[in-house]
């Protein structure tokens, strides 16, 4: 009943506005009515009588019913006939001034409205909502001017009053004007589409063109016309108030209250304003955020002066300040930092704001907490980020201050690490605020809090992006927002999980085109995770985030923050992570699945692993000049060699005078496994550094961009120190070797100069480079490749050093009458190699074999020959005691040469020693293995019956271990995998 009350009254206003249309400039309202009656004359009787004969037969409500019926009957017959009585002049007014109907007129001269603006008003196109409003402001200042130039407006007004027109405050306008006003009011109250739009632009421009609209009018007009009564539905309730708050919007944006302030500084029309809103603010949550952007409106264009007066003082806004803390108001928070960046006024927003107020004060931890429900409460306006947040971030990082370090910052992280670097003190201070604020409002406040809370965390720290300088990003990425996007992007199925891909997809950007960005995203996330973000979150970020380095000072920053990251003892993380530490084919550059893991079991070697692993990977996907390529390897070089091969005896810093250098250590001793993963890499690194390598002319006296050489003084210059050592202790044999193979190495290497572009020096380039990688596999494996490297030197002083300067030891020394072949010892030397060397040693192995392959004698190609035809497949049964096919399982590839003169010549040529044999019984022990697991399944049922899962688990890790163990062992391989291999690298050689 009060939705229809309501409608009955609205019809009843637009009846009486377009009446008043009709009659406007008119003298006598009675003869208006005459015409209007002559007309319905006969209907309007009829429509008495029907009503008077069913007012006795009827019930009270029927009655009631009939009424409202006949009303709306006559209202539209008046409408109906409305355009056909403007049409006509009713009576000319006395005076000169010709007859001015409202919508339409005879006389051309006569100011004209017409009412057809209002369905323009309404149009989803803005274009011509703008020139309907156009249209209607020009027609309205006409009528208004007009209406202005009459002298007797008294006689006017008098005769256009009617019954139903109440008093609205609009005594100066013209008739049409108040009609037009009181039309704009209500249709901004209106849920149509693009009408409330139209309408408000419509009052706005109506307002600030015509003074003779009375603002303290407007504010009771807008009250009595969009009252909201105990009666109304909610979505009646809605519009209401949503068309108060564009109604209130409408007079903000004319500039009439800062008008009516420059023309009488005590006016009272802005507290009245500001009175009216903020209790319409009150009534609901969602019209509290606009009401205030409304009051902001006025604030920029009042002057400061003003604000105190008539903002502050208004009724309600002092005790909207004080309650805003206990109830959770980010609006009044808002206003309250605005009016202050206007004003620098601290007394008046009671514990709203720290007095005095200045930014340290602002982003302190208590006063943080302090506030924290009216930041947490800003999640309403969700997915929209409240109007709030960003006006904190421009006050925590402002402009001026972070371009001008940021240049400074990205400046000095190009240049070499520097501890202990000053910066300014308003560097310092941001810095605090950035982490006080991180610390409070996201992590404690936002992140510990319910889904839209930490939801609107990541908004937030998406908003100080564009303006967070490199150095800030340890602290923003901090190990609580690691790991909650970590858990997020861990469970597709999570709630935010979205939220964290569009979060990770906008860093993503942000940090694309800036490598000091680029690093210090990837130390953050790799650090608060222990090198498995890729892993856990089954993403490839930071492998495509590595791929992504383009230039040489990218690559060193990157190189010069991953050995910070291995040096740093404070980086793990102490929260405990339930994510799985195991590896998979999503994971990052830098993989260690495959690596030993005695002594990496710790999270803080897990990520040292990773930092050694990734260091080679970062020249992947590198294009660079060869010059500048070379650079970088050299600082990856240094740091492989110095964390896998010694260690200081005295502190953890070494200072070499000889490369000008200073060398640093983790202060806790490196595990044995890492050292052994720095030798791996190191061996990959020079592998790969003579894959690329390219004859380079030495006639302009420049130094060629050798790696290994570099490697072998490096190598000999830090084992001259005194306080630095070996990571482990060598026996005398293989000291012996290292000392043959680095002499020998350096003779190569002047050997190869002094070749120039020729085949020979390609074959000493080859040679040089097993040597150097024999060497590392001798501090890899020590006691297993003494014979091999004593072998493999005299076969390089035999094939280019001259007789004279052999200098061969007595036990190096061969007969002449009994000595084999130069490359049958060569060719013997590199297949025993083969079997157990790493992938960089036997890309090596491959290199040599690659030149030397044309002087192959008949004996070294039937001794391949022999092994390529050979089956080394063991047979599936084999009988006990078959001797047969024991020497068919021999490990022919495993050939240890035998230096006594009289060994048998069949022997030889087969490679069947003695040494071989227990190789192969070694061989054979994991091959048949799968004859021994016939035997378990029986015992299986006993032994197993008081094992549980995890026993069962242990033992399966513990047998894991013990054959990968098995496979490392020397001769560890089956036959027929080895047979493979050489089939693979060498034969294609040839």
């Amino acid at each position: 009943m009060g939705f229809k009350k309501r409608s009955t009254k609205s019809e009843e206003d637009v009846l009486e506005g377009q009446t008043d249309l009709a009659a406007d400039n008119t003298v006598s309202a009675p003869s208006s009515k005459k015409i209007k009656m002559i007309g319905k004359k006969d209907a309007d009787m009829g429509d008495g009588v029907a009503s008077s004969s069913v007012a006795n037969s009827v019930k009270p409500m029927e009655r009631k019913k009939k009424r409202k019926q006949v009303d709306k009957e006559r209202r539209r017959s008046v409408l109906e006939n409305e355009e056909s009585q403007l049409k006509q002049p009713i009576i000319e007014p006395k005076g000169k001034d010709a007859t001015e109907p409202v919508a339409a007129s005879s006389s051309s001269s006569s100011p004209e409205f017409h009412i057809s603006v209002f369905k323009d008003l309404a149009s989803a196109d803005s274009l011509v909502r703008e020139a309907a409003v156009e249209t209607m402001v020009t027609e309205l200042q006409a009528v208004q001017k007009a209406y202005d130039r009459l002298e007797n407006k008294d006689l006017v007004e008098g005769g256009l009053k009617l019954e139903a027109q109440k008093d609205d405050g609009l005594d100066n306008c013209a008739s049409s004007l108040g009609y037009a006003v009181r039309r704009l009011i209500r249709g901004v109250s209106s849920s149509r589409e693009c009408v409330r739009q139209g309408f408000a632009l419509g009052l706005t421009a109506l307002v600030a063109s015509i003074p003779s609209i009375k603002v303290d009018s407007l504010l009771k007009l807008i009250v009595n016309l969009l009252e909201v009564s105990s009666s109304m539905k909610g979505q009646e309730v809605r519009d209401c108030l949503l068309g108060r708050l564009f109604a209130y919007g409408a007079i903000a944006r004319s500039d009439r209250l800062t008008k009516e302030w420059l023309s009488d500084k005590n006016t009272l029309l802005i507290k009245e304003f500001m009175s009216a809103i903020i209790s319409l603010a009150s009534k609901k949550r969602y019209l509290q955020e606009p009401s205030v952007s409304i009051i902001l409106e006025i604030i920029e264009k009042l002057p400061a002066e003003a604000l105190l007066d008539h903002i502050l003082e208004a009724p309600g806004v002092p005790q909207w300040f004080e309650e805003a803390i206990d109830v959770g108001n980010p609006d009044a928070l808002l206003l309250a930092l605005k009016i202050h960046e206007k004003t620098s006024i601290d007394s008046k927003f009671s514990k709203l704001l720290p007095n005095p107020f200045c930014p340290s004060k602002l982003f302190s931890a208590d006063y943080l907490s302090s506030i924290s429900n009216c930041l947490k409460e800003s999640t309403f306006c969700q997915p929209r980020v409240h109007s709030l947040w960003p006006v904190l971030v421009n006050i925590l990082l402002p402009d001026t201050i972070l371009q001008a370090e940021d240049a400074v910052s990205a400046s000095n992280s190009l240049k070499k690490h520097k501890k202990g670097r000053k910066s300014s003190s308003s560097e310092e201070e941001i810095a605090n605020n950035v982490q006080s604020f991180c610390d409070v409002v996201i992590e404690r406040s936002l992140l510990l809090s319910s889904h839209d809370r930490k939801h609107l965390a990541f908004d937030v720290l998406l908003l100080l992006l564009p303006r967070l300088p490199s150095s800030f990003i340890p602290i923003v990425f901090s190990p609580k927002v690691v790991q909650c996007l970590i858990d997020i992007l861990s469970t597709k199925d999570s709630w935010l999980y979205k939220v964290a891909q569009h979060f990770l997809n906008e860093l993503l950007d942000w940090v694309r085109n800036d490598d000091v960005r680029r690093v210090a995203v990837i130390v953050a996330f790799q650090k608060h995770s222990n090198g498995k973000f890729d892993c856990i979150t089954k993403t490839k970020t930071v492998k495509d985030l590595m791929a992504e380095f383009k230039t040489e000072a990218g690559c060193m920053l990157f190189v010069q923050n991953l050995i910070n990251l291995f040096l740093d003892e404070g980086h793990a993380s102490e929260e405990p992570s339930d994510q799985s530490q195991t590896t998979d084919e999503n994971s990052e550059i830098g993989s260690i699945e495959d690596k030993d893991s005695i002594g990496i079991m710790g999270n803080a070697d897990f990520l040292k692993g990773w930092v050694i692993e990734s260091l080679p990977s970062v020249l992947k996907h590198l294009k660079l000049d060869p010059e500048a390529k070379f650079r970088v390897q050299k600082e990856i070089l240094k740091f492989l060699s110095v964390q896998g091969l010694f260690s200081a005896s005295l502190g953890n810093e070494v200072t070499s005078f000889e490369l000008q250098e200073k060398f640093r250590w983790p202060k806790a001793t490196t595990s044995t496994a890492l050292c052994k993963m720095c030798i791996e890499q190191l061996q990959s690194l020079l592998a790969n550094a003579q894959k690329v390598e390219e004859p380079r002319s030495l006639a302009n006296g420049l130094e060629p961009n050798d790696l290994g050489s570099y490697f072998m003084r490096f190598f000999s210059t830090l084992r001259n120190i005194p306080s630095v050592s070996l990571f482990r202790t060598l026996t005398d044999d293989d000291k012996e070797s290292v000392t043959k193979l680095l002499e020998m190495e350096s003779k190569l290497y002047k050997e190869e100069r002094n070749f120039r572009l020729s085949n020979d020096a390609n074959k000493v380039h080859a040679l040089r480079y097993l040597l150097i990688l024999l060497l590392l596999q001798v501090l890899l494996r020590p006691g297993e490749f003494c014979d091999a490297a004593s072998e493999l030197t005299i076969c390089c002083k035999k094939v280019f050093t001259a007789p004279d300067d052999l200098n061969l030891s007595g036990e190096d020394e061969l007969d002449d009458d009994a000595a084999p072949e130069l490359m049958d010892v060569l060719v013997d030397t590199l297949l025993s190699l083969l079997p157990q060397s790493s992938a960089p040693m036997r890309t090596a192995i491959e290199q040599v074999f690659r030149y030397f392959c044309g002087d192959v004698t008949d004996d070294g190609l039937m001794r391949m020959l022999r092994i390529i035809k050979k089956d080394l497949k063991p047979a599936r049964h084999q009988e006990a005691g078959s001797e047969d096919d024991d020497d068919n399982d021999d490990d022919l590839l495993g050939i240890e040469e035998d230096e006594e003169e009289d060994e048998d010549m069949d022997e030889a040529e087969t490679g069947e020693t003695a040494d071989s044999d227990e190789q192969s019984e070694d061989s054979e022990a994991v091959v048949g293995s799968e004859g021994a697991d016939k035997d378990i399944p029986e015992d299986s049922d006993e032994s197993d019956g008081g094992m549980d899962d995890d026993a069962m688990f242990r033992m399966d890790t513990y047998l894991a271990q013990i054959f990968k163990e098995k496979k490392n062992q020397a001769g560890g391989e089956t036959a027929q995998s080895q047979l493979v291999l050489f089939k693979l690298r060498v034969s294609p050689k040839s």
